[in-house]
């Protein structure tokens, strides 16, 4: 609110002077304000003193600084609530820490630097990185040679001509972020090293996974799904209570005596998946076969996008009785997902439609494959048909 430029006194006196008879008009006139504001002051000061009036104004500064005060406390609750509190434990996080409030939440470097707990002066100043000549000679080394930690680096910069303290090495090291990290968990197959074709036609890439459900009393089976992530057709649905590798290898024999040979093959690290057998049969079939990174389901994408279909119309809406009752309805919903089913990604086509059109189109124009649009598909489709 902006501030008047009469004091209470002033106010209480034209108060006053206008109780004891003379025009408010010449009250106004004569102190230079209008009417409405004159009235204003008289209905927040009528009839007080200029003790009770004091008093008032006392109570108002006050009221204004515990608002002032509350307001802060919510902004630095608000504040240490975005900070990651468990990882400041170094001065360069803190710093890191202080500068990114002062950002997000425009306050003051000294506020700041008094909630996250740092010196002013080391947020005040920026010290470029010491020995850079050193620094990049050290990320050299470590790309061609991964698992050298800083000693070994430290012997191969003193072939160079570059000796420093073992100290100030390590403390370089631990800065550029060149830790060796320890390597858990069991060896896992790393599969064809070449780049991933792309689904650009039929029998392009295939992707595998697996799903689980129950029957009866609670007994688990598991499902083996293949499809082509070209047209998106489900290959198989293979439902056991259990399936080896040697299971998946025979199972992949049956679907190229059907469908012919794909050009890349790409699952998940699952133990039936990189066994013996499947790594044998790829060998002898020459097909390769690509394992996403442990963790990232989103890089087979396609057969994950399959899997929720599956569950959610199928597995999700029925109870099996026995294996054989999951086997037949298995098959009575890929005949209606490839057949029938529109798929929005294919042009609202059904897989079956869509790897004829791919087939016929590749035939008459080579290369122009795999559209994911319906307006695409929809062109390719009359231009055929005339």
């Amino acid at each position: 609110m902006r501030k008047s430029r009469f004091t209470e006194a002033q106010i209480i006196g034209m108060i006053k002077e206008q109780e004891a008879g003379m025009a408010t008009a010449d009250v106004c006139r004569r102190h230079g304000l209008s009417p409405a504001t004159f009235y204003k002051f008289k209905a927040k000061y009528g009839g007080m003193e200029l003790s009770e009036a004091a008093r008032l104004k006392a109570l108002e500064d006050e009221n204004a600084k515990l608002k002032r005060l509350l307001a802060d406390t919510m902004l630095d609750n608000v504040v240490l609530k975005d900070l990651p509190g468990k990882e400041l434990t170094t001065l360069t996080r803190r710093r890191e820490a202080a500068l990114r409030a002062m950002r997000d939440h425009d306050i003051s470097q000294r506020r700041a630097c008094q909630l996250i707990g740092v010196d002013p002066k080391t947020v005040r100043r920026t010290r470029p990185p010491d020995c850079p000549e050193i620094r990049e000679e050290m990320k050299e080394i470590a790309g061609k040679r991964r698992r050298f930690g800083y000693r070994r680096i430290g012997i191969l910069l003193e072939r160079k001509g570059m000796t420093m303290n073992h100290k100030k090495l390590y403390r370089l090291y631990r800065e550029e972020g060149l830790s060796v990290k320890r390597r858990r968990g069991r060896k896992r197959a790393r599969g064809s090293r070449t780049p991933m074709p792309a689904a650009a036609h039929p029998n392009a890439r295939w992707s595998l996974d697996f799903l689980a459900d129950s029957f009866g009393a609670s007994r688990k089976f598991r499902i083996l799904a293949v499809i082509d992530d070209c047209c998106r057709e489900n290959l198989c649905l293979v439902a056991d209570t259990s399936i080896s590798g040697t299971r998946v290898a025979r199972e992949l024999d049956a679907l190229l005596r059907i469908y012919g040979k794909p050009a890349c093959i790409v699952s998940d690290n699952g133990t039936e998946f990189n066994s013996r057998a499947i790594l044998r049969w790829a060998d002898q079939n020459a097909i390769p076969w690509h394992y996403i990174d442990p963790g990232k389901p989103q890089q087979n994408a396609f057969i994950e996008s399959f899997n929720g279909s599956l569950r959610d119309e199928l597995l999700n809406e029925e109870i099996f009785d026995t294996l054989d009752d999951a086997r037949r309805k298995l098959a009575l919903w890929r005949y209606d997902y490839n057949a029938v089913r529109p798929h929005s990604s294919l042009g609202n086509q059904t897989p079956l439609e869509a790897r004829r059109t791919l087939e016929q189109f590749e035939g008459s124009a080579p290369g122009a494959l795999a559209h994911s649009n319906r307006a695409d598909y929809q062109s390719q489709t009359c231009r055929l048909s005339l």
